[in-house]
Protein backbone atom coordinates (compact mmCIF):
# COMPACT_ATOMS: atom_id res chain seq x y z
CA UNK A 1 0.00 0.00 0.00
CA UNK A 2 0.92 3.24 -0.66
CA UNK A 3 0.31 5.91 2.50
CA UNK A 4 0.77 9.28 2.32
CA UNK A 5 0.23 12.51 4.28
CA UNK A 6 -1.35 15.23 2.38
CA UNK A 7 -3.20 18.89 2.34
CA UNK A 8 -6.11 19.61 0.39
CA UNK A 9 -6.55 24.37 -0.32
CA UNK A 10 -8.09 25.54 2.89
CA UNK A 11 -8.18 21.91 5.11
CA UNK A 12 -6.33 20.35 7.80
CA UNK A 13 -3.54 17.71 7.30
CA UNK A 14 -4.84 14.52 6.20
CA UNK A 15 -3.66 10.71 6.02
CA UNK A 16 -4.55 8.56 2.98
CA UNK A 17 -4.16 5.84 0.93
CA UNK A 18 -3.18 6.16 -2.91
CA UNK A 19 -4.74 3.86 -5.58
CA UNK A 20 -3.05 4.94 -8.99
CA UNK A 21 -4.51 8.58 -9.31
CA UNK A 22 -6.87 8.33 -6.42
CA UNK A 23 -6.12 9.58 -2.51
CA UNK A 24 -8.77 7.91 -0.31
CA UNK A 25 -8.67 9.43 3.19
CA UNK A 26 -8.02 7.06 6.01
CA UNK A 27 -8.49 7.64 10.15
CA UNK A 28 -6.45 6.16 12.82
CA UNK A 29 -2.88 4.62 13.24
CA UNK A 30 -1.31 3.41 10.29
CA UNK A 31 1.00 1.47 12.43
CA UNK A 32 -2.29 0.17 14.21
CA UNK A 33 -6.21 -0.01 13.49
CA UNK A 34 -6.97 2.89 10.62
CA UNK A 35 -10.21 3.38 8.64
CA UNK A 36 -11.20 4.61 5.19
CA UNK A 37 -13.33 7.58 5.52
CA UNK A 38 -15.51 8.93 3.00
CA UNK A 39 -13.40 11.60 1.63
CA UNK A 40 -11.94 10.59 -1.67
CA UNK A 41 -9.36 13.40 -3.60
CA UNK A 42 -7.47 13.29 -6.97
CA UNK A 43 -3.81 13.01 -6.46
CA UNK A 44 -3.68 16.17 -8.81
CA UNK A 45 -5.74 18.25 -6.55
CA UNK A 46 -3.66 17.50 -3.04
CA UNK A 47 -0.16 18.43 -2.05
CA UNK A 48 1.67 15.72 -0.49
CA UNK A 49 3.55 15.97 2.73
CA UNK A 50 5.91 14.00 4.34
CA UNK A 51 4.50 10.67 5.00
CA UNK A 52 4.84 10.73 8.47
CA UNK A 53 5.79 12.82 11.58
CA UNK A 54 8.56 10.38 12.82
CA UNK A 55 9.21 9.34 16.46
CA UNK A 56 12.83 9.63 15.58
CA UNK A 57 15.58 10.27 12.99
CA UNK A 58 18.67 8.00 12.55
CA UNK A 59 21.11 7.46 9.69
CA UNK A 60 23.84 5.35 8.98
CA UNK A 61 26.99 6.84 7.23
CA UNK A 62 29.50 5.65 4.77
CA UNK A 63 27.49 3.01 3.87
CA UNK A 64 28.25 2.12 0.08
CA UNK A 65 30.91 1.71 -2.20
CA UNK A 66 31.74 2.66 -6.04
CA UNK A 67 31.97 -1.25 -6.97
CA UNK A 68 31.50 -4.73 -5.41
CA UNK A 69 35.18 -5.25 -5.50
CA UNK A 70 35.23 -2.68 -2.97
CA UNK A 71 33.15 -3.80 -0.70
CA UNK A 72 35.27 -4.70 2.82
CA UNK A 73 35.91 -8.46 3.95
CA UNK A 74 34.61 -7.51 6.93
CA UNK A 75 31.90 -5.58 8.14
CA UNK A 76 32.67 -2.96 10.87
CA UNK A 77 32.06 -4.29 14.26
CA UNK A 78 29.93 -0.68 15.14
CA UNK A 79 28.99 1.08 11.69
CA UNK A 80 28.60 4.35 11.96
CA UNK A 81 25.27 6.03 13.26
CA UNK A 82 23.82 9.38 13.83
CA UNK A 83 20.29 11.23 14.91
CA UNK A 84 18.64 14.24 12.91
CA UNK A 85 16.31 15.87 14.62
CA UNK A 86 12.55 15.70 14.00
CA UNK A 87 12.13 19.62 13.17
CA UNK A 88 14.58 18.81 10.20
CA UNK A 89 11.68 16.97 8.65
CA UNK A 90 10.18 18.24 5.25
CA UNK A 91 8.36 16.81 2.34
CA UNK A 92 8.26 17.46 -1.54
CA UNK A 93 8.30 20.48 -3.19
CA UNK A 94 9.56 22.38 0.33
CA UNK A 95 12.85 24.38 0.06
CA UNK A 96 15.63 23.11 1.47
CA UNK A 97 17.45 26.23 3.18
CA UNK A 98 21.38 26.70 2.82
CA UNK A 99 22.20 28.01 6.60
CA UNK A 100 23.81 31.05 6.48
CA UNK A 101 27.51 31.99 6.12
CA UNK A 102 28.21 28.88 3.55
CA UNK A 103 27.13 29.07 0.26
CA UNK A 104 26.70 25.31 -0.64
CA UNK A 105 25.98 22.14 1.21
CA UNK A 106 25.21 18.06 0.32
CA UNK A 107 22.48 16.28 -0.78
CA UNK A 108 22.38 12.07 -0.15
CA UNK A 109 19.92 10.06 -1.56
CA UNK A 110 18.84 7.72 0.40
CA UNK A 111 16.49 4.16 1.44
CA UNK A 112 14.32 5.48 4.02
CA UNK A 113 13.34 2.33 6.53
CA UNK A 114 9.94 2.82 8.65
CA UNK A 115 9.54 0.82 11.61
CA UNK A 116 6.49 -0.10 12.47
CA UNK A 117 6.47 -2.33 15.54
CA UNK A 118 8.97 -2.15 18.48
CA UNK A 119 11.83 -3.83 18.72
CA UNK A 120 14.29 -5.11 20.84
CA UNK A 121 17.08 -7.06 20.27
CA UNK A 122 15.63 -8.13 16.80
CA UNK A 123 17.69 -11.17 14.74
CA UNK A 124 18.16 -10.72 10.81
CA UNK A 125 16.41 -13.19 10.41
CA UNK A 126 13.50 -11.18 11.57
CA UNK A 127 14.12 -7.86 11.27
CA UNK A 128 11.95 -7.11 7.88
CA UNK A 129 8.88 -8.65 10.11
CA UNK A 130 9.31 -4.93 11.67
CA UNK A 131 9.44 -2.88 8.90
CA UNK A 132 6.72 -1.07 7.99
CA UNK A 133 7.79 0.38 4.38
CA UNK A 134 9.80 2.87 2.95
CA UNK A 135 10.06 6.02 1.74
CA UNK A 136 12.72 8.28 -0.20
CA UNK A 137 14.74 10.49 1.82
CA UNK A 138 17.72 13.10 1.14
CA UNK A 139 19.86 13.60 4.44
CA UNK A 140 21.31 17.02 3.46
CA UNK A 141 24.31 17.56 4.43
CA UNK A 142 26.57 20.81 5.57
CA UNK A 143 30.01 18.95 6.45
CA UNK A 144 31.46 23.03 7.17
CA UNK A 145 29.87 21.92 10.49
CA UNK A 146 31.03 19.09 11.51
CA UNK A 147 33.28 18.66 14.79
CA UNK A 148 36.84 18.30 14.41
CA UNK A 149 36.88 15.25 16.02
CA UNK A 150 34.43 13.67 14.00
CA UNK A 151 30.88 14.54 15.27
CA UNK A 152 28.53 15.44 12.94
CA UNK A 153 25.07 16.18 14.30
CA UNK A 154 25.25 20.10 13.71
CA UNK A 155 25.73 19.56 10.17
CA UNK A 156 22.68 17.39 9.64
CA UNK A 157 20.62 19.04 11.82
CA UNK A 158 19.59 21.84 10.29
CA UNK A 159 15.58 22.49 9.94
CA UNK A 160 14.89 21.27 6.38
CA UNK A 161 17.83 18.68 5.82
CA UNK A 162 15.69 15.64 5.94
CA UNK A 163 13.55 15.74 2.87
CA UNK A 164 11.04 12.35 2.98
CA UNK A 165 8.33 11.22 0.50
CA UNK A 166 6.43 11.37 -1.40
CA UNK A 167 4.78 8.30 0.44
CA UNK A 168 5.51 4.78 2.22
CA UNK A 169 5.04 1.74 0.05
CA UNK A 170 4.84 -0.93 2.01
CA UNK A 171 4.91 -3.67 -0.19
CA UNK A 172 8.48 -3.25 -1.73
CA UNK A 173 11.85 -5.78 -2.07
CA UNK A 174 14.43 -3.59 -0.58
CA UNK A 175 16.85 -5.69 -2.06
CA UNK A 176 15.57 -5.06 -5.68
CA UNK A 177 16.15 -1.13 -5.66
CA UNK A 178 17.71 1.33 -6.59
CA UNK A 179 18.74 4.52 -5.40
CA UNK A 180 19.00 7.61 -7.59
CA UNK A 181 19.79 11.35 -7.46
CA UNK A 182 19.00 13.88 -10.50
CA UNK A 183 20.36 17.05 -9.26
CA UNK A 184 18.82 19.98 -11.79
CA UNK A 185 18.11 16.68 -14.82
CA UNK A 186 21.56 15.50 -14.86
CA UNK A 187 22.11 11.99 -13.05
CA UNK A 188 24.33 11.70 -9.86
CA UNK A 189 23.48 8.79 -8.16
CA UNK A 190 22.56 5.40 -9.22
CA UNK A 191 22.95 2.39 -7.01
CA UNK A 192 21.48 -0.58 -5.97
CA UNK A 193 22.11 -2.02 -2.69
CA UNK A 194 24.26 -4.67 -3.75
CA UNK A 195 26.92 -1.87 -3.10
CA UNK A 196 25.26 -1.26 0.20
CA UNK A 197 28.68 -1.82 3.08
CA UNK A 198 25.68 -2.54 5.86
CA UNK A 199 23.05 -4.36 4.22
CA UNK A 200 19.44 -3.50 5.80
CA UNK A 201 19.08 -6.80 7.93
CA UNK A 202 22.53 -5.87 9.76
CA UNK A 203 21.74 -2.67 10.26
CA UNK A 204 18.45 -3.04 11.83
CA UNK A 205 19.30 -5.71 14.12
CA UNK A 206 22.76 -3.96 15.24
CA UNK A 207 20.52 -0.12 16.37
CA UNK A 208 17.62 -3.01 18.16
CA UNK A 209 20.51 -4.62 20.78
CA UNK A 210 21.37 -0.85 21.65
CA UNK A 211 17.76 0.69 21.54
CA UNK A 212 14.39 -0.28 21.37
CA UNK A 213 13.23 1.13 17.73
CA UNK A 214 9.51 1.90 18.29
CA UNK A 215 6.72 2.64 15.35
CA UNK A 216 7.67 5.41 13.33
CA UNK A 217 11.64 5.66 13.72
CA UNK A 218 13.00 6.35 10.84
CA UNK A 219 16.27 5.03 9.62
CA UNK A 220 18.14 6.92 7.00
CA UNK A 221 20.32 3.75 5.41
CA UNK A 222 23.11 5.56 3.44
CA UNK A 223 23.81 7.07 0.49
CA UNK A 224 25.78 5.84 -2.86
CA UNK A 225 29.18 7.47 -4.06
CA UNK A 226 27.87 10.27 -6.34
CA UNK A 227 26.46 13.34 -3.88
CA UNK A 228 27.85 16.12 -4.39
CA UNK A 229 27.73 19.91 -3.15
CA UNK A 230 24.76 21.97 -4.58
CA UNK A 231 24.26 25.86 -3.84
CA UNK A 232 20.96 27.96 -3.96
CA UNK A 233 18.52 27.54 -6.97
CA UNK A 234 19.76 23.80 -7.52
CA UNK A 235 16.56 21.42 -7.87
CA UNK A 236 17.49 17.82 -6.59
CA UNK A 237 15.23 14.92 -7.36
CA UNK A 238 15.93 11.93 -5.39
CA UNK A 239 14.41 9.06 -7.00
CA UNK A 240 14.00 5.65 -6.14
CA UNK A 241 11.33 4.27 -8.72
CA UNK A 242 9.47 1.73 -6.78
CA UNK A 243 7.98 4.50 -4.44
CA UNK A 244 8.40 7.93 -5.91
CA UNK A 245 10.58 11.17 -6.72
CA UNK A 246 11.53 13.45 -4.18
CA UNK A 247 11.63 17.27 -5.75
CA UNK A 248 13.42 19.82 -3.68
CA UNK A 249 14.72 23.14 -4.65
CA UNK A 250 17.62 24.77 -2.74
CA UNK A 251 17.40 28.37 -1.35
CA UNK A 252 19.71 30.54 0.75
CA UNK A 253 18.72 31.48 3.83
CA UNK A 254 17.35 35.17 4.40
CA UNK A 255 19.43 36.97 6.93
CA UNK A 256 17.91 36.85 10.69
CA UNK A 257 14.80 35.41 9.01
CA UNK A 258 13.41 31.52 10.72
CA UNK A 259 13.35 28.74 7.75
CA UNK A 260 9.74 27.98 8.11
Amino acid sequence: MKFSRFKVEGSAVYKGVIIEDIVKAIEGDIFGDWAYTDETFSVSEVTLLAPLEPNQIIGIGANYVAQKADLPSELPKIPVFFFKPTSSIIGPEEDIVIPEGIDQVKFESELAIVIGKEAKNVPESKVLEYIFGYTVGNDVTAPRFFHQDGHWTIGKAFDTFTPLGPIIETVLDPSQVKVEAKLNGVEKQNSGMELMIIPIRKMVSYLTTVMTLKPGDVILSGSPVGAEFVGAGGVIECVIKEIGSLRNTFVAAKVGAKTR
